[in-house]
């Protein structure tokens, strides 16, 4: 896990953006003002009430067209809430749907949203999880004691079909009602004081850029600790390590830790202490709260790929015929391949070794395609036979080989190696698995009848889900073992009722790659 928010060598070429950003740091404060223009509210809707204006901006009630919902309706306006609100919001919060929850938002243009959900709970404790799209965005909320509230979000999505679908699974869940803003808008909608507001442009804004924005910014070419400071989303959700800025606790902020250089597996930047006063500056604005006028929330691209250049990898071109090189032992090739390697071989001043005896070519395909060695009664048979027809011999002692049930044995062993395959669990306890060697046995037949590649690929991470498609109970049966490559993961420990199954299922991901 990565700790630190700046690469050491990445930020030693910040300084001469330093000095572009303390030369024109408030005028570069105006121009991402004007960028940053204030997120736009594209619909609220109150569920079970009527149409309402909440913060300002005018809300759907329960007769709106633009929604399918068939869940039940609920309504308790005794119930104190947990906080307490404003009028408006109490009364929309405490009139909810609630049953299967399902919610079709519809009628919205393509592009990306910022959506927030109300619930609340108006009786004892449940837990259920939230999909947005058939996404999973919370799981096993708890929505707590009697009268606790929250707006949760934000999730940043996208219709399909010019919908946003809206479940939850598990508990009884109170969906109260939703905003949906467009772009990537944090929901914060608290003011700022003018004083605080000059603070932060011309003195923690320059500061990040000038020394944060390299490595943990929407353009940087690789983030570091997945954690982005050029928004005020992204700085208070953090990165690998937890939130970066908690407004008004600097000693509970791990971007304070970072500068602070109190912490030697955190320190930002790297390479060079911030000032005391810069220092000081960045605790004085997280005292403050932390006030940011950006809001809306940045996004990192990922690592991008040139397409058009990965099309020139080998294995990704077209197949086509190359045109033989220039040997100049030209008697010395017996076929084309022979060619290029020849050719290679002169190219490092190198000449071929002399034809191996035919006791050592019969060893060598023996050994290379069984693992065994050749009978005397094979040697000799095989010495006999190539003064009358040396090629011919030898071709028929390959076929022989490779028809052999040895051969699948043989090289099935390179597969199962990188699979893993073993016949007992490992780790502490390793027990036996009984059935485990239906799988071996299903890798060494599918070498010896020469199975397709993608085929034998295929079985092996789906081959329950193929067994429909197969013309016999053979073949459905085959798949089905083929799939012991994933029973085959690797264990960890004994446990039972806790056992870590994300740790199996990382694992074989990573086998898989």
């Amino acid at each position: 896990m990565a700790r630190r928010y700046c690469d050491r060598r990445t930020c030693l070429g910040l300084v001469f953006r330093a000095f572009i950003g303390c030369l024109v740091g408030t005028i570069t404060s105006i121009a991402m003002d004007a960028a940053e223009a204030g997120p736009e509210c594209f619909r609220g809707l109150n569920l079970n009430g009527p149409a309402v204006t909440i913060d300002g901006n005018q809300w759907e009630g329960k007769s709106s067209h633009r929604y399918i919902c068939s869940d039940k309706a609920f309504e308790n306006q005794s119930v104190s809430l947990i906080p307490a609100t404003d009028v408006e919001r109490t009364q929309m919060i405490r009139s909810s749907r609630w049953g299967g929850n399902r919610i079709t938002l519809t009628e919205i243009p393509t592009g990306t949203y910022s959506l927030f959900l109300y619930v609340w709970e108006d009786n004892d404790s449940e837990q259920y999880s939230i999909s947005v799209n058939g996404q999973q965005v919370v799981a096993r909320y708890n929505s707590g004691t009697k009268g606790h509230w929250e707006k949760l979000g934000p999730w940043y999505v996208s219709p399909r079909n010019n919908e946003l679908v809206v479940t939850s699974k598990g508990g009884a869940a109170n969906f109260s009602g939703m905003e949906i803003w467009r772009g990537r808008y944090d929901g914060i909608t608290e003011s700022i004081r003018e004083d605080d507001l000059t603070f932060f442009e011309n003195r923690v804004r320059p500061l990040l850029a000038t020394k944060c924005y390299a490595c943990h910014s929407a353009e940087s070419t690789e983030l570091q600790g997945e954690l982005l400071v050029d928004s005020r989303a992204t700085i208070r959700r953090g990165g690998q390590s937890g939130p970066a800025v908690i407004p008004g606790n600097p000693d509970k902020s791990l971007l304070i830790e970072a500068v602070r250089y109190t912490n030697d597996d955190m320190q930002m930047p790297p390479d060079e202490r911030l000032s005391d006063a810069e220092v000081a500056d960045l605790e004085h604005w997280v005292t403050i709260g932390a006030p940011d006028p950006r809001s809306t929330a940045t996004k990192h691209a990922g690592k991008q790929i040139d397409v058009a250049a990965a099309r020139e990898f080998w294995s990704l071109r077209p197949i086509v015929d190359p045109s033989l090189p220039a040997v100049k032992d030209a008697n010395w090739p017996q076929s084309e391949i022979d060619r290029f390697v020849l050719a290679r071989l002169e190219l490092h001043g190198l000449t071929p070794a002399g034809d191996a005896e035919p006791r050592v070519l019969i060893r060598r395909a023996t050994y290379d395609l069984t693992g065994l060695p050749p009978t005397p009664e094979e040697v000799e048979r095989f010495v006999r036979q190539w003064a009358d027809s040396p090629q011919a011999v030898y071709r028929d002692l390959v076929d022989r080989l490779l028809a052999s049930p040895r051969y699948g044995e043989r090289w099935g062993r390179h597969w199962l190696d990188i699979v893993r395959y073993a016949d007992t669990a490992g780790d502490n306890s390793d027990y036996p698995v009984p059935q485990m060697y239906r799988y071996r046995d299903w890798v060494i037949e599918a070498f010896n009848r020469d199975m397709p590649f993608d085929e034998f690929v295929r079985d092996q991470l789906a081959g329950d889900l193929r067994a429909g498609e197969a013309a016999t109970d053979e073949q459905r049966h085959r798949r089905i073992i083929a799939t012991g490559y994933l029973a085959n993961a690797r264990r960890f420990g004994s446990r039972v009722d806790d056992y870590p199954w994300h740790l199996t299922y990382e694992d074989t991901i990573d086998n898989l790659g």
